[in-house]
C-alpha cells in the first residue's frame, strides 16, 4: 500500500484557476471544511494560470486566515493541463488530488476516494460522473463522442466519464513527474496508460457555480485532438486506408473508362473527371494535414520549451521544503 513518507504532508489538492474570482468564495467554503473534516494534514495548492481577474488578489487573502492553502502563479495563461501539471510538481503531499475551482465536482468526496485509495492499496482513484443532467445536451453528447474515441483508438483503460477530478498516489505522481515537462499532457489518458492498481468513486456533476466555463468548444475540439495525435498512431493509419481507397477507386474508374471506351458509349465532359480530381485532392489534402499535425508535435518537442513557467509559490516564500522523493 502506498504511503506518505513520515514527516511529508498526508494529502495535498490541486486546483487549477483561471480567472475564477466569482467561483472563489464558494470553493473555500466547501474545501475546506471538506478537508478539515478529513483528520490528515493536507495542504491545498492553487494555481493560478494567469488570471486576468481578482483570482490572485482573493487568494492571498485567503491564505492569511488558511495557513493550509499555497498559491503558485504561472506567470501567463498556459492552459489547464499545464497549470495541473505545474500543481502536481510542487505538491508535497503522499497523495494528491486535482479538482476544478468550479465546484462541478464535490470536493466532499475527496476525503471518500483518499479512505478509499488507502483501504485497498490503490495508486489511482476516479471520480466518475454518474449524472451529467446538469450538462447541456450538447455537452453530453460531445463528452460522450470523446469518451467513445478515446476508449477506441487508446484502449478501454480510459475510464468513461473521468474527467480530471482524480486522486494519485505519490508512486503515481513521481511517475508524471519523470515525463518530460515541455510536451502538453492529457492526463485524463495519460494516468490510465500507467497502469497502476486504481479504483472509482461515482458522483454527480453539479451546475457550475459561478462565471462561465473556460473549456470552449474550440479548446474542447483542441483537447480532442491533442488526444488523439499525443496517444494514437490511427490517423496516420486512417491516412494510409484513404490512399488505399482512393486507388483502388482510381483503378475501378480507368477499368470502367477503358470498357466504356471500347463499347463507344463515350460522352464528351468534364464532370467524371472533375469528381475524380476532387475526390484525390480532398483526400491528399486530408494525409498532408494528418501528417502536419505529427510533424507539428515533433518540432514542438524538438524545441523543448517549457509548457509554463512559475512566477511565484507562496510555500517557497515561507521556506517550506519542495516535493521530492
Amino acid at each position: 500500500m502506498p504511503v506518505a513518507p513520515e514527516g511529508r504532508t498526508t494529502l495535498s489538492v490541486v486546483v487549477p484557476m483561471y480567472d475564477e474570482e466569482a467561483a472563489l468564495p464558494a470553493l473555500v467554503a466547501r474545501l475546506r471544511p471538506a478537508l478539515d473534516g478529513a483528520g490528515v494534514s493536507y495542504e491545498v495548492v492553487a494555481v493560478d494560470d494567469g488570471s486576468a481577474d481578482r483570482t490572485a488578489e482573493l487568494l492571498e487573502k485567503e491564505r492569511t486566515g488558511w495557513p493550509e492553502l499555497r498559491v503558485v502563479r504561472l506567470r501567463s495563461n498556459a492552459g489547464h493541463q499545464a497549470a495541473l501539471t505545474a500543481g502536481l510538481h510542487a505538491a508535497v503531499g503522499g497523495y494528491v488530488a486535482s479538482i476544478d475551482a468550479d465546484l462541478q465536482d464535490p470536493p466532499e468526496k475527496i476525503p471518500e476516494m483518499l479512505e478509499l485509495a488507502r483501504a485497498e492499496g490503490l495508486d489511482i482513484v476516479y471520480g466518475v460522473r454518474s449524472d451529467r443532467s446538469t450538462d447541456t445536451g450538447f455537452k453530453r453528447r460531445t463528452a460522450g463522442a470523446y469518451y467513445w474515441l478515446m476508449r477506441r483508438l487508446v484502449g478501454k483503460r480510459v475510464t468513461a466519464q473521468a474527467g480530471d477530478f482524480r486522486l494519485l498516489s505519490r508512486v503515481a505522481v513521481e511517475a508524471l513527474k519523470a515525463l518530460p515537462t515541455d510536451q502538453q499532457q492529457v492526463y485524463r489518458l495519460l494516468v490510465p496508460w500507467l497502469g497502476f492498481p486504481s479504483g472509482q468513486v461515482t458522483y454527480q456533476r453539479e451546475e457550475r457555480v459561478a462565471g462561465s466555463s473556460k473549456y470552449s468548444l474550440g479548446k474542447m475540439v483542441r483537447l480532442a485532438v491533442e488526444s488523439v495525435t499525443t496517444f494514437s498512431a490511427a490517423p496516420l493509419r486512417l491516412a494510409t486506408w484513404l490512399g488505399v481507397a482512393s486507388f483502388v477507386l482510381c483503378l475501378l474508374m480507368v477499368v470502367w473508362s477503358i470498357g466504356v471506351h471500347l463499347a463507344g458509349s463515350t460522352v464528351p465532359g468534364w464532370t467524371s473527371l472533375f469528381v475524380a480530381v476532387l475526390f484525390l485532392g480532398s483526400v491528399q489534402l486530408i494525409c498532408v494535414g494528418l501528417l502536419g499535425e505529427y510533424v507539428g508535435r515533433i518540432y514542438t518537442a524538438v524545441q523543448r520549451r517549457p509548457t509554463y513557467f512559475v512566477a511565484s509559490d507562496s510555500a517557497r516564500e515561507d521556506g517550506v521544503p519542495e516535493a521530492g522523493p
